[in-house]
């Protein structure tokens, strides 16, 4: 009969201990594996010249307040409360799609099943971007596109991916001008590993000038980059 108490208890205590201020060494601590993670808890000790013993009570509580995560045989890393709050996912927020696209792997509407297989393994992409002989956005082919077609039909190897691709008018896009945020949202919610950068003419707004893409590839380098576990 007294767990409903233990358990607001808990839920205070954690509240509680959640709205602490870090102290000028578990201040410093921080800093200092947003730096130089992975780093390990001796390391951080010689930084700071202090014992190992002087600074465990700091990492156990950084690590419980979700400032630090800690790996077995690897060292700390930002946790996620400063990947949440911290100035790198603010920064991240403020991206636009024009500074982080790629170069856009195009092939054309006549370009064959085969030669379009070729080209997804050798660019080492989940699709490929189709345009028109004017170089305007056609469609999109995906692995699953042409894994279909190729399964147990042995004549599509010399078939165009115009008959295979998801057309224009269905594909999802994104321009320069949209946040990177904007992208990724885009991108899951129509279940999609990457969007064709584009941009509409005034002169033809149906015709759509390929100018980049940006992939889930690009997204997942961005967010591990921003919680300075890694260098981008």
């Amino acid at each position: 009969m007294f767990k409903p108490k233990a358990r607001a208890f808990g839920l205070r205590v954690k509240e509680e201990t959640s709205a602490m201020r870090l102290s000028p060494r578990q201040s410093e601590i921080v800093k200092l594996v947003k730096q130089h993670a992975p780093i390990t808890g001796e390391q951080i000790a010689e930084m700071l010249g202090l014992s190992r013993p002087t600074i465990r009570s700091d990492l156990a509580l950084l690590v419980m307040l979700g400032h630090l995560d800690a790996k077995p045989k690897v060292g700390y890393f930002p946790g996620r409360a400063e990947a949440a709050d911290g100035p790198g996912m603010a920064a991240f927020a403020e991206l636009k799609v024009k500074d982080v696209l790629s170069l856009p792997v195009i092939v054309r509407e006549s370009t064959s099943v085969h030669d379009a297989v070729v080209t997804l393994f050798m660019e080492n992409v989940g699709s490929l971007i189709v345009t028109d002989e004017s170089g305007a956005l056609a469609g999109v082919v995906s692995r699953k596109d042409l894994l279909k077609v190729t399964l147990g039909n042995p004549g599509a190897a010399q078939m165009p991916v115009g008959l295979v691709m998801t057309r224009h008018p269905n594909v999802v896009t994104v321009s320069l001008d949209e946040s990177v945020l904007e992208a990724g949202r885009k991108m899951i919610h129509h279940e999609v590993d990457s969007l064709p950068v584009v941009v509409r003419h005034s002169d033809d707004p149906h015709n759509l000038e390929v100018v980049g893409r940006i992939s889930k590839t690009t997204m997942t380098k961005l967010l591990v980059g921003f919680t300075g576990a890694v260098e981008t």
